[in-house]
């Protein structure tokens, strides 16, 4: 009958990622019969897949799945119906188990993205599983040169025990958990020593990066393309959760002020990468009160060239393509340009010098590449300060650290004046972020050790 394979995934990022590894499993020459259950949220992701359906219930909770930043968060939710919702979501497990037990078939696996939720009902399901740990890193512990510092008790007491706590070790050690993939090498080598399968494959955050569009378009042979290689890229990355990506922004374009009143002899792009989530208009008003005014598309597109933006004739093939999506808004102030974009995340990424960050995923992806990002903590609930540092030591010299948005031009110089540093977060992005391709490696893998 052929292997059938459930994915539990917990959050917006891991069904991403999820999302990475089930098309390579469909794109094998024996693709599984696949099906799919987001255990937070609406899993508006999986839409993307063909023949694959939702299990069971989903339902947005009012955290957004950040219950643990702060406990209120975690109250907001159980009032909200998140114990009914869990009690549901484990018994409609159950039923995808026992209906294709009842039909004959056993070769069924569980496979598991995310932290210990999704972990947990693999186990309980009964069935064989593997577990791709998006969550946790030896790196919020130490990093090759040994412990780091102890900044907080939460992460005190963890030292004895490593970053997986014992409960989370043990599921990983079960006869039914064929696989581990933890995110990057130094949590495969802890968790190996530990007897755990753990196999480094790389991290699928990784995948799918690739520029739309690496050639670039710019008008006048080469002059426009010198003149942008003058010009300094700061990619702004707010993250993707309202409303507190529209507080978030409100630091960023405050800090944005600092560089230009820094940089005046210097050309500045600043390439804004907003989430679909978000809308484009309520962005405007902040970046206007800081004496930015509204540019032309088309000077725009004749300024920076397709590889920044897509080209106003498609105005109307996007608005056919993507509803949902608005337009970019171009400003300028002095000698600078700001481009707000909800279609160029892969190029605003690779097209910048660094990156003024307050978000999770993106800001890792972007510090993969290689390229350093400063950050301010915001006030949350995903962005605060406590998260912040946590992603400090995740991400090792990479991210740069500051209390206030005055102190950001302050690290951009620092930056700029020492080409070793930068060399060190190239090879340390690189390092802790892993080479692409991993999605199709663990689906490699998964093939192979799923079947009973």
């Amino acid at each position: 009958m052929g292997l059938k394979i459930l994915c539990l995934s917990n959050g917006h990022g891991e069904d991403a990622i999820a999302l990475r590894i089930l098309r390579e499993l469909q794109q094998h020459p024996h693709p599984p019969e696949l099906a799919v259950f987001p255990l937070v949220g609406e899993g508006q992701a999986f839409a993307q897949l063909e023949n694959t359906r939702i299990i069971g219930p989903v339902q947005r909770m009012p955290s957004g799945g950040f219950i643990y930043m702060d406990g209120r968060e975690f109250l907001r939710d159980v009032k909200g119906g998140l114990l009914q919702l869990t009690l549901a979501q484990f018994k409609a497990i159950r039923a995808w188990v026992r209906s294709h037990k009842e039909s004959g078939n056993r070769d069924c696996a569980i496979l598991a993205v995310g932290d210990i939720v999704p972990l947990l009902f693999a186990w309980l399901s009964g069935l064989p599983y593997a577990f791709v740990g998006t969550a946790k890193s030896e790196y919020y512990l130490r990093d090759e040169n040994g412990p780091l510092p102890r900044k907080s008790r939460g992460i005190s007491w963890q030292n004895w025990s490593g970053v997986y706590l014992p409960w989370e070790r043990w599921l990983m050690t079960r006869r039914r958990c064929r696989a581990v993939f933890p995110r990057d090498a130094l949590t495969a080598e802890t968790l190996e020593k530990l007897g755990i399968r753990a196999y480094n494959l790389g991290n699928p955050m990784m995948d799918g990066l690739e520029p739309e569009n690496p050639a670039p378009g710019f008008y006048g042979g080469d002059a426009e393309f010198r003149e942008m290689q003058r010009s300094i890229v700061i990619t702004l990355l707010p993250g993707s959760r309202a409303p507190e990506a529209y507080a978030n922004w409100q630091l960023i374009v405050e800090a944005v002020a600092g560089i230009l009143s820094v940089f005046v002899d210097r050309k500045l792009l600043f390439l804004a990468a907003i989430s679909p989530e978000l809308n484009l208009e309520a962005l405007r008003p902040i970046v206007e009160s800081f004496g930015w005014r509204q540019e032309g598309e088309i000077r725009t597109q004749r300024r920076e060239g397709s590889i920044l933006r897509p080209p106003v004739s498609s105005a109307e093939e996007i608005r056919k393509e993507s509803p949902n999506l608005q337009l970019p808004l171009t400003f300028v102030q002095r000698n600078a340009t700001m481009i707000l974009s909800q279609q160029s995340f892969n190029d605003y990424l690779y097209e910048a010098d660094l990156a003024i960050a307050m978000a999770g995923t993106a800001t890792e992806q972007f510090v993969g590449l290689g390229k350093p990002a400063i950050a301010i903590p915001g006030s949350g609930p995903q962005f605060t300060p406590a998260f912040a540092e946590a992603q400090s030591r995740l991400l090792g010299p990479s991210l740069i650290l500051v209390k206030h948005p005055a102190e950001v031009a302050d690290a951009v110089q620092f930056l700029f004046r020492d080409p070793d540093r930068l060399q060190l977060i190239a090879d340390n992005g690189l390092r802790r972020m892993g080479e692409p391709g991993a999605s199709a490696r663990i689906a490699e893998y998964l093939l192979d050790r799923l079947v009973i």
